[in-house]
């Protein structure tokens, strides 16, 4: 069952707005801790594997808490006093609804469907001096800068080494147009001033270090790792390769995001930040990297051609915070969370984008596969070959063509993000010999494990399940059982003084008054 709440879809929440943006992470922490889903651990712990598997096992928790290690153990001759925050946003709505710019108890569809339509608003970032960014307090040049004594974590037992760039803001810009890239790539201690980039085919900084090196020329990098977090859910999305990252972003926020020019590169990083690098990729310089416990519960296979960064400098805040993602299977992947909200506003945007009318709802469901492996979406059909019509396009659309296994259309009366009646509804409503299509050499990852062998894996494949009513008979599909709203009313009014637990849960179809459909 899904960790969300529900709501009619469609519907409106009644909560308002924060007064004020989310400042920075230390804000960020503030606001968790208030809600009461902050821990913090003050004994030593090590980074090595200790950590990850704290964070594995206190993600399967209800409610699922941010948690910040205050001491590494093993790294006391450490040169910068670094704290480790963990299981950022894990599967909660909650933490994913402060990153939003929005009110903690806003329902998950609700909150979608708020995303979707800050997307369409896109706010340049504002550059700010160089003395006013919080990020350039320490900056470490040359020799002094070493990774290797960093307390940088190994997430698995059987990672390459150790990753450092799991919950970040990569800055790459295209040498052919000039914008900024912001995506979120893991980035491998290789050196004491080198880190090895993981990127998948058609990812947008793969395509600017691939087009730079056809033009002879090494290209600059920068990365962030103690961020907003906000700027690690938009950069985890697919958005045109053109418009940067740091527009959408502003425009979820309601306000340009502060960024600095770099020191020892052109590029913008985020000037709050807790921790960034800078760095350049010599001409066609690549190192072997991996392997990586990834999103998808399973370690990514080594990769032998991983670009290779040079780190030019080092900077830091006071005390800095390093952000980690843990990839797991679900409910302790980090990205699965907000995966499912960011992932399904970019589907629906897409469709809207296209002109399909009475989409109710999307989700992109957390346990496949960390929000990547299964779309649901709900509308209400309109006309024949409607439902047929969303499947092929949320199946191909920007936002969701990458990886994406299962799409699966239901009807207005089920809650996408509610599996119980995803499930009950492919149950009873599709006829898997005419519900169920193929599609076949789509695009997918090399960390697909399910595809054999690993050559393979940039190929995949999609089922289209159609579980709505059959359009052709919606006159005389069987009637379901359904409550009166009159009865809900009175049911739900008297709750808590029948000594009922929690609140009623929200309903989305009832029976007509009169008894007619």
């Amino acid at each position: 069952m899904t960790q969300t709440n529900t709501v009619a879809t469609g519907g409106a929440a009644t909560s308002v707005a924060p007064a004020a943006p989310v400042r920075d992470l230390r804000d960020w922490l503030a606001r968790a801790e208030a809600i009461g889903e902050l821990v913090r651990v003050s004994q030593p712990v090590d980074p090595d594997e200790e950590m990850s598997a704290v964070t594995y096992l206190l993600a399967k928790r209800r409610p699922s808490p941010a948690v910040l290690f205050e001491r590494a153990r093993g790294v006391e001759q450490s040169p910068i006093d670094i704290r480790l925050l963990w299981n950022i946003l894990g599967p909660s709505v909650r933490r994913t609804a402060i990153s939003l710019e929005e009110p903690v108890d806003t329902p998950t569809v609700e909150l979608i469907r708020r995303v979707k339509e800050k997307f369409r608003t896109r706010i340049p970032p504002r550059e700010v001096d160089r003395s006013q960014a919080p990020v350039f307090e320490h900056t470490l040049t040359g020799d002094d800068i070493d990774l290797t004594r960093l307390p940088i974590p190994r997430h698995w037992p059987l990672d390459g080494g150790r990753y450092a760039g799991t919950a970040d803001a990569v800055i790459t810009r295209d040498p052919d147009n000039g914008y900024l890239n912001v995506g979120t790539y893991r980035m491998m201690v290789q050196g004491p001033r080198q880190v090895g980039l993981y990127l998948s085919p058609g990812k947008d900084a793969l395509l600017h270090i691939t087009r730079s090196w056809q033009k002879g020329e090494p290209i600059h990098v920068a990365a962030a790792w103690g961020i907003d977090p906000l700027l690690m859910l938009v950069g985890s999305q697919k958005f045109p390769k053109d418009i940067s990252e740091y527009e959408y972003a502003g425009g979820v926020k309601g306000e340009p995001i502060a960024v600095v020019r770099g020191k020892t590169t052109d590029l913008l990083i985020p000037a709050a930040a807790e921790i960034a690098i800078e760095g350049v990729i010599p001409l066609d310089s690549v190192k072997p990297e991996g392997p990586f416990g990834e999103f998808t519960g399973y370690y990514g296979r080594p990769e032998g051609r991983a670009p290779l960064v040079e780190i030019t400098a080092l900077h830091y805040r006071s005390n800095p915070i390093l952000t980690n993602a843990l990839m797991a299977d679900y409910p302790s992947c980090e990205q699965s969370g907000f995966f499912a909200i960011l992932r399904a506003a970019r589907i629906w945007d897409d469709l809207e984008t296209l002109g399909v009318p009475s989409i109710r709802g999307v989700y992109s469901h957390p346990a496949a596969a960390g929000g990547f492996g299964m779309t649901v979406v709900s509308l209400e059909q309109r006309y024949p070959g409607h439902a047929a019509q969303v499947l092929a396009l949320a199946a191909q659309v920007p936002g969701g063509a990458y990886f994406t296994k299962f799409i699966i259309t239901v009807d207005e009366d089920v809650d996408p993000t509610d599996f119980d009646q995803v499930i009950w509804a492919m149950s009873t409503r599709t006829n898997p010999s005419d519900d169920i299509e193929l599609l076949r050499n789509t695009w997918s990852t090399t960390l697909d494990p399910a595809q054999n062998p690993p050559e393979k894996r940039i190929y995949g494949s999609k089922a289209l399940i159609n579980a709505c009513k059959d359009h052709r008979h919606l006159k005389t599909f069987s009637k379901r059982t359904m409550l009166r709203r009159s009865v809900y009313d009175a049911v739900a009014a008297r709750w808590r003084e029948m000594g009922l637990p929690g609140n009623p849960p929200t309903v989305l179809a009832y029976e007509p008054e009169d008894g007619k459909s």
